[in-house]
Order: structure tokens, then sequence, then C-alpha cells
């Protein structure tokens, strides 16, 4: 329900919505001024008005006033001020409803020359370009990679897996030393699985959507196969159909009921806070994720900085965006809230590049795929990761789960 209200709302906005505006002049080094209105979802939004502490200071006559909006609420609030005309002057976008939110025509265009597109990891810089114009940039950017339990492998006397005929050897070799569910899969049967599986049909050589974007190509024979090897970790024992959900992995992983997941970089510090350093420097390992036929490749996640067509003030706006993904900046903010970097030189800087743990993580954000970037992804996602469970559960072939899942996203359109 949440997801077709959303769609209503981004209809209304989109009836709304004036034509893409012309190429926006530069941006000047002066200091910006007057008052700024920034929208941030998330925990993000209590560290940020502290953080912009200095900014505020070299611009002593702007003030930027930003609002804190609870994430499952923040693509509904921003498309109702869309459609009223009210909005913000800058927000943060997720890369999984950006296109949805672009698709309004609401956004203005990047700035010529305000960023070199060139300093970004180039996918996460792509979210953001429609038909060859960019209308944000990177805030921040993370790929998932293959963490697990580096003392039970050495116990199990196993390698890390590259492959996926490894990872089930992997799994054996763990399951063979007691780990309950050695592989653990995302199982909320949500829009999240569907992401999962993204990786999986790229390691295969699929895709869900054509190469130009002009037609979903769900139930390919690369993606029903990529969905049968996923299934197959369940099916043989290795994965469990009902956990652990997102926010059990610590506990499950810190027991040795699970041995490796496929996760996001956050999954060091939620440890650290439950085990503590030493735990992790002794238990957690990283790795690219296991490769496919067609290679290695790992869901993308990013956020990225927009500024409204409607802003009242653009130029401080723009301003921020400049600001906030300089390398300095950036290395700033992810001490200050450990969202890892979009721009590729401040992963030089010591505190990213004297972790060993993130190493697979920049190696994997060179290669990582991003969720089809058409509107309409949150309502097919969100049915794809609900039919996935008939599948894990050995109550439909991924043939038929595909076809169906093929059949309603035709019905639902790209939307763009």
């Amino acid at each position: 329900m949440k997801h077709l209200a959303i769609a209503a709302a981004l209809l209304a906005a989109t009836a709304v919505a004036t034509p893409f505006a012309s190429a926006q002049d530069a941006i000047d080094d002066s200091p910006a001024t007057g008052s700024l209105q920034v929208w941030i979802g998330g925990a993000e939004g209590e560290k940020l008005p502290a953080f912009l502490a200095d900014f505020e200071a070299a611009n002593p006559d702007l003030t930027v006033e930003v609002t804190q909006i609870p994430s499952d609420q923040f693509d509904t609030k921003l498309l109702t001020a869309i459609a009223a005309g009210t909005v913000p002057d800058l927000v943060r976008l997720y890369s999984q409803s950006q296109a949805g939110l672009m698709a309004t025509g609401a956004f203005a265009e990047v700035p010529a020359g305000l960023v070199d597109p060139d300093a970004f990891f180039s996918n996460t810089y792509n979210t953001n370009v429609k038909n060859g114009v960019a209308y944000g940039v990177p805030w921040d950017a993370y790929a998932t990679i293959f963490q697990y339990r580096k003392d039970l492998a050495e116990k199990a006397g196993v390698s890390v897996p590259k492959t996926w005929d490894e990872l089930k050897t992997f799994a054996a070799a763990m399951k063979a030393q007691g780990v309950e569910w050695p592989i653990s899969l995302d199982v909320g049967y949500d829009i999240y699985n569907a992401q999962g599986l993204n990786e999986f049909v790229h390691q295969n050589g699929g895709s869900f959507i054509a190469a130009d974007g002009s037609a979903w190509t769900i139930n390919s024979p690369e993606n029903v196969a990529a969905l049968e090897y996923w299934a197959s970790l369940i099916t043989e024992g290795y994965a469990s159909a009902d956990g652990p959900k997102f926010l059990d992995t610590v506990p499950w992983f810190t027991s040795g009921q699970i041995a490796a997941k496929d996760n996001g970089p956050w999954l060091e510090q939620w440890l650290v806070e439950a085990n503590g350093a030493d735990w992790v420097k002794d238990h957690l390992a990283t790795a690219q994720v296991p490769a496919g036929p067609a290679g290695s490749f790992s869901a993308l996640g990013s956020g990225s900085i927009a500024v409204l067509k409607d802003a009242k003030n653009p130029d401080a706006a723009w301003k921020l965006a400049r600001y906030l993904t300089t390398p300095e900046t950036q290395i700033a903010w992810y001490k200050a809230f450990g969202s890892l970097p979009a721009v590729k030189a401040a992963w030089d800087d010591p505190a990213i590049a004297s972790n060993p743990l993130l190493d697979a993580e920049r190696e994997a954000l060179q290669t990582a795929v991003d969720i089809p970037q058409v509107s309409t992804w949150p309502q097919v996602g969100t049915y794809m990761g609900q039919q996935m469970e008939l599948v894990a559960r050995g109550q439909a072939s991924a043939q038929d789960v595909l076809d169906d899942v093929q059949s309603f996203a035709e019905g639902v359109g790209l939307g763009n």
C-alpha cells in the first residue's frame, strides 16, 4: 500500500511539474547568503546541523535550516511538496527511489563546472544522469561485500570462496563444522530481496532491464538460472528461508549460527558495538562477493544531493553541494557519521586506507551494479521480492515466478 501511495503522489507531482530547465549558470566562489532549506532523512539529519558549523562559519550571512524526516516518510513528503510547489532548496535522495523522484521533472540540472564527474565512482555518478544530463551529485556510496567468520573458516580448513562453486564448497565445510546456516541471504521477501537477486543476475550475465532501458527482461534465461542458484543455497541446506532478518544479522553472526553474508560496510561497526574491536579483529574478514559465470558484481547503494528547480536559494544550495563533495568534507563526514565517500580521492585518506576490512569495499565499488533506474522499480522490486519466497520454499519454480513478475512489470511499465 505504501508503494501505491507513493506512485499516486508521483503521478500527481508529475502532472504539475514544469519541463526540465536549461543548464544552470556556473556557481561562483563568493560566500553564500540568505536562508537555505535542507531536507534529509533518517539518522543523518541528527548529525548534519552540527557538521555544517564550518560551512556556516565560512558563509556568515547564510542560515542553514535542516529538516530531519523519517526515512520511510521522506519520498511521500517530498512528492507532496513538489505537487504543492512548496519545496526545500536541497535534498538528500536515496538510490532506491531516486529515479521515481527525478521523473517528476522537479530537479535542477547540475551547474556547469560545479563538480568533476570523473572524481566520483562512475556508477554512483551515473545514477543521477538522465538523457546525458546530471540532476544530482553523489554524496556517499557503498557496495555489498562478502563478510565472513574467518576463525570458523580457518577451523574448517577452507579458503574464502571466489566462485559460485567455491561458495557451496565453503558452505559444506562450514556445515560439517557445526554451523547451522553457513550462508545468510536476504529473506525479508521485500524489495531488498530483489536487490540481492540483482547481484546474482549480473554475476550470471543477466539484467532486469534492457541495456537501453526500453523494456523489462526479468524472465531471461540468465535471470532464471540466477534465481535457481540463489534458491539452491536454501534448498540444499546452506541458508535459511526464515532468517536472519536484517536487524538479526549481528546476533546470528556473533553466535556462529551463520558464517557469511553479502552485506554493507556498516556490519563492521555493528559488530564492534556489540562485541568490541578486538573481537572483530579476530573474527571478521571481508572479500569480493563470489563470482558467477560473468564475474563478481555487488549491489550498489548510494545517496545523492539534489537541488529543486523551484528552490528559493539555489545558489546557496549548490555551494553546499559542492562543499559536501570535496574530498576533505567527505572524509570529515565519514569520521562523523560513518558514510563512505562517493569521491574516489577520499579513499586514499588513512582513515579509510588503513582499514583492511574496507579494501574489498573499495574494489567492489568499481563494478557494483545499481537497481534499474526507472520510477516503477519500487513496485516491481517489491513484488519480485515477495514472489521469491515461493521459490525459496519450493512452492514454485524460478521460471514460473519470473514469468509472473515479468507480466507484472510489463503491466506497471517503466514509468519514465
